[in-house]
């Protein structure tokens, strides 16, 4: 949207005309200069009629006041507003811990009619989850025998999606490490300064591996003020197949433990047997830990001056030309 930033100087547009009608230039009968008896012969004699103004006089005066109304439009600030564009908001951090393990690779997920496995439909619902959660700082930690940062906590939900998509089964081997998992989100928040922290844990199956147990983890969390929500995702040994025939899976989620990690921390525990679980949890999330909204927006400002600045100099060349060649 274009507009002048002091509108208010378009009041001196008519300025220069009311100079000419209301202070019009001293004639020369009026003036200090020497009388000449016989100068209007003198003028008739070279054709000019009396006339002392040039002829041209209506074409200097409208190149001035051109030039006037380009330089004025140059001093209001003429600038392009863009459009309104939300303040980075001061949200909490949220934290994914995705489940890497082996037990991952189990396709009893159902989407558009082919089963998929636990980590794809992580990706799908995960993935969404993460591209809505503006204003938020999100990152990801990715686990199984062992735990590591993938992506710090940052503003960038485009990196962090694309690096849990990226995400692969045995980059950190076969087992379970929850409680280190955990241990790991704690360390990462307690270098940052937050006011709300959040962990969304997933997992489908039981902590076999790791230094550092699942409660004693939860406790750590509590006392640092770390808010832990945890999913337990797959089916529950049965699934229909294709042609539908019944197949069996695994089902080997300690939610007794995952309910009390929860629960120590004031989260909340979830199960997902299905993808449409699995979003209605992410949706549930949104609802409990919603992004905070900020009335705060800016507009970015493209000035504009240098172009009717550029054309008032102009003008101006232009008037200077006109009255050499007249003089």
């Amino acid at each position: 949207m274009f507009e002048f930033a002091w509108p208010w100087l378009w009041l001196l547009a008519p300025l220069p005309i009311l100079v000419r009608f209301f202070a019009p230039a001293t004639s020369i009968a009026n003036s200090n200069a020497l009388s000449i008896p016989f100068i209007d012969r003198i003028e008739r004699a070279v054709g000019n009629d009396g006339a002392i103004v040039p002829r041209h006089h209506k074409v200097i005066f409208f190149t001035a006041l051109i030039s006037w109304w380009l330089f004025l439009a140059a001093a209001a600030q003429p600038q392009w507003l863009g459009k309104p564009i939300p303040q980075q908001l001061q949200g909490r951090d949220l934290v994914l811990a995705v489940d890497l393990s082996e037990s991952m690779l189990e396709k009893d997920f159902e989407f558009q009619g082919q089963l998929i496995n636990r980590l794809v439909a992580t990706r799908l619902v995960a993935g969404d989850f993460i591209e809505r959660r503006q204003g938020d700082r999100v990152g990801l930690i990715l686990f199984a025998e062992q735990a590591y940062s993938q992506a710090p906590l940052t503003h960038d939900r485009k990196t962090v999606k694309a690096l849990l998509d990226e995400a692969q089964i045995g980059l950190a081997g076969k087992s379970t490490a929850i409680g280190d998992a955990i241990g790991l989100a704690v360390k990462r928040f307690d270098q940052m300064e937050s006011k709300q922290r959040i962990l969304v844990l997933l997992t489908d199956g039981a902590n076999t591996a790791g230094v550092l147990q699942p409660m004693e983890a939860a406790e750590l969390a509590a006392s640092e003020g770390l808010k832990i929500y945890t999913i337990g995702v797959g089916g529950d040994g049965q699934q229909r197949g294709l042609l539908g025939s019944f197949f069996s899976t695994r089902s080997d989620i300690d939610e007794k433990t995952l309910t009390a990690i929860a629960n120590t921390t004031g989260g909340q525990y979830f199960r997902a047997r299905d993808i449409q679980q699995l979003a209605e949890i992410y949706e549930l999330l949104d609802q409990l830990e919603p992004v905070e909204q900020d009335d705060d927006f800016f507009r970015p400002v493209e000035p504009l001056y240098i172009w009717p600045l550029m054309a008032g100099f102009f003008m101006c060349i232009i008037l200077i030309a006109v009255q050499r060649r007249l003089n």
